[in-house]
């Protein structure tokens, strides 16, 4: 009979979550007071945002081994997830982090942070602003295959992977997203167009920014990355600059707004040329 310590190696080294899981379980007969155990199994479950499993195994290993820091933070994502705010503002505390109130979601200023966007897919790298340990408003407008729109906030990994400068030069880590939180109020709106020079799409900005709404010229500001980099710390040996020498007129827009009413007035006000537009992310607008 394997002993606990051949099935934890044995589940380390494979890549199918299903047969680790069943190692783990194994081990689980042998010593249901082994911490390791319950802490990968509840690893398991965190990223199937299996949460209700979870929260037991972690909470178990949290109680087995109480200094355990990976424990304490996968115990309080999934209290996070399950809304369970009692449990994540008790355990965000033995963290070490200043919580504002007592009770209910917490809706702090824990500064701005890039997420990255279903890291497991086609990835993609927006700037939020970090509400909780774990929870992000997006700042940004992604692309709408992303399921993700401006105003929503997202439930991310506590595990930085790869890092980011922001505007001021300042290093950020990225985390990854681990599953929509709450939907904001943000559509995402799609536009094809023709502008003659920068300053007719900034034009389009001014208009969009009148009306209180997101605006992204996606040709100019989306930067493809190498895996490598995007997991790590962008350099200047791959050219990851789409952006053209020579002005391209053609562009792809990105419009981020509660009213298909306000999309149609920036549009028909403005200089250019549209050549389509469409909704492809639509939420629901939230009452002011």
């Amino acid at each position: 009979m394997p002993t606990v310590d051949q099935l934890l190696k044995e589940a380390h080294n494979t890549d199918d979550d299903d047969v680790a899981l069943a190692k783990y379980l194994a081990a689980l007969e042998l010593d249901v007071n082994d911490s390791r155990i319950h802490y990968n199994i509840g690893l398991i479950h965190k990223y199937r945002g299996q949460w209700r499993d979870s929260f037991k195994y972690n909470k178990r290993a949290f109680e087995l081994y109480p200094d355990d820091d990976a424990s304490r933070w996968n115990l309080a994502i999934a209290a996070t997830a399950l809304r369970d705010w009692k449990t994540a503002r008790d355990v965000w505390k033995l963290c070490g982090m200043t919580i504002e109130g007592e009770e209910g979601p917490i809706t702090d200023n824990f500064g701005t942070t890039p997420i990255r966007l279903n890291p497991d897919g086609e990835a993609e790298v927006v700037w939020a602003q970090r509400i909780c340990p774990v929870r992000a408003r997006i700042m940004s407008l992604p692309f709408p295959e992303s399921g993700v729109a401006h105003g929503d906030v997202v439930l991310h990994d506590g595990a930085p992977v790869g890092s980011r400068l922001d505007s001021n030069g300042n290093e950020k880590a990225v985390f990854n997203m681990l599953e929509m939180f709450e939907p904001g109020g943000y559509s995402t709106y799609v536009v094809n167009a023709e502008a003659d020079s920068k300053e007719m799409v900034d034009e389009l900005e001014s208009l969009c920014e009148e009306r209180r709404m997101v605006f992204e010229d996606w040709h100019a500001s989306v930067n493809p990355m190498c895996r490598a980099c995007s997991e790590g710390r962008p350099h200047e040996r791959h050219d990851h600059e789409i952006r053209a020498r020579v002005w391209n007129p053609r562009r792809l827009i990105g419009i981020g707004a509660r009213l298909t009413k306000d999309v149609e007035a920036v549009l028909e006000a403005w200089d250019g040329v549209v050549i389509d537009w469409s909704v492809e992310l639509e939420r629901q607008a939230l009452s002011s």
